[in-house]
């Protein structure tokens, strides 16, 4: 086995080497750092030098009831663009999971996904947020974005609960963020793309229709969703954990009025939360980047420890290696749902896909997976190619894997 270590991976305690099978992994010392899948890995980049932007604190929010789960000010960081790319603007909606019940929320508003007390002054812009065209070749020169996840509903909620002193306000922090950018120039934007990873790629489906009204009709704007396709799916024992976790994020945090309407219309607000069913009703053009095993929905939905009280996924679930063919075959099934879910969607030209079979999550903010030398391709072409192909309309681009063991240049994430 060929290892490499890194510094930035070493903090986290991480490893990055190649098996003999010649795919990529990342093994991953503890199960809680599932956490910084959500997070993008940007924190810990393979780059020895990245750029650090500070944190900006969005002071009219407060005003606006647009406020943290503890009630401090929201939050983004902002790296202007310059040259070509000095009126092209790209938000990127952090993502981190969800609260679904006033325990885990009170937890949450004492870390840095519900509190501005918490979060870091200063974090990497990596991948798709990178400044360095060598790493970032299509939107190194624009004016690029973190919005700072904090609400635990996707952006989504619009309630409180006062005995608990929870705020459930991330619409209101979504509009606060938007008014803000947009007095910054984001209004006279040429060029914008709303992107988002994980419960923030949930985020970029919830609001991308919503985000294209803010601009002109002669602005280009389009939407990328990263690890946002959590799938509407029993789970191993037969059970129903994410629509169990999403109906109580929905119930909870007072979504329902903020989901898009052409979805509320006809099923139930637990169910207009789920991506498969607002994807191929959105206006705005949409490319879905997306692990056709992703480990979060492997761990967490498909497979989490109370569907498993015996432990037979236990081995599976933390490395896909260990996997026994019966196991596999389930999972090439998860596959197969996911591909189901998308086939309308893929029939309109206006829309996007890069669906690699890896076991991985978040790929377009760590520089490993979204622009390398060994980063993950499908026919040849690498996750930075194929988005900027779309977005520029250089080509249409449909990118779906051959089904797992097939792709030998994965990144694949496993966990001791």
């Amino acid at each position: 086995m060929r290892t490499l270590f890194l510094l930035g991976f070493l903090v986290a305690g991480l490893i990055l080497g190649t098996e003999a099978n010649e795919f990529l992994e990342f093994n991953v010392t503890d199960l809680d750092r599932i956490e910084e899948l959500e997070f993008g890995f940007s924190k810990f980049s393979s780059n020895y030098n990245p750029l650090m932007v500070g944190l900006t604190l969005i002071r009219g929010a407060g005003t606006k009831g647009a406020v943290c789960l503890d009630g401090t000010l929201p939050g983004y960081h902002l790296h202007r663009g310059h040259g070509s790319g000095a009126y092209s603007w790209l938000i990127q909606l952090e993502g981190g999971g969800w609260c679904d019940n006033i325990r885990n929320c009170v937890y949450r508003k004492k870390t840095r996904r519900g509190s501005s007390n918490y979060m870091e002054k200063q974090i990497q812009f990596t991948g798709i947020l990178s400044n360095k065209a060598q790493e970032n070749p299509d939107f190194f020169n624009w004016n690029r974005v973190k919005l700072r996840y904090c609400d635990g509903g996707s952006f989504s909620g619009d309630s409180q609960n006062k005995a608990a002193r929870l705020q459930f306000r991330g619409e209101r922090i979504w509009r606060a963020a938007m008014d803000d950018l947009k007095s910054k120039g984001m209004r006279n934007a040429k060029q914008a793309l709303l992107s988002g990873c994980s419960a923030g790629g949930l985020a970029v489906i919830l609001r991308c229709d919503e985000f294209s009204n803010l601009f002109s009709r002669s602005t280009k704007v389009k939407c990328l969703s990263d690890a946002g396709l959590f799938l509407d799916t029993p789970d191993v024992s037969g059970g129903h954990t994410i629509r169990n976790l999403y109906n109580g994020v929905v119930q909870l945090q007072g979504v329902r009025n903020n989901l898009p309407h052409l979805c509320t219309n006809h099923l139930n607000p637990t169910s207009c939360f789920f991506p498969q069913n607002l994807i191929s009703q959105m206006k705005t053009p949409l490319f879905i980047v997306n692990a056709a095993y992703d480990i979060w929905q492997i761990q967490s939905s498909i497979a989490p420890p109370r569907a498993d009280p015996s432990g037979y996924w236990h081995e599976c679930r933390l490395n896909h290696g260990r996997c026994t063919p019966a196991q596999i075959r389930f999972l090439q099934g998860f596959r197969d749902q996911m591909l189901r879910v998308v086939s309308e969607f893929s029939n309109s030209r206006k829309n996007g896909l890069f669906i690699n079979s890896c076991f991985a999550h978040c790929q377009t903010e760590r520089q490993d997976t979204w622009f390398a030398d060994d980063s993950p391709v499908i026919h040849k072409k690498a996750v930075a190619i194929a988005v900027g192909d779309w977005y520029f309309d250089r080509a249409e681009v449909k990118l779906i894997d051959c089904p797992y063991p097939c792709d030998r240049s994965c990144h694949n994430l496993v966990f001791r």
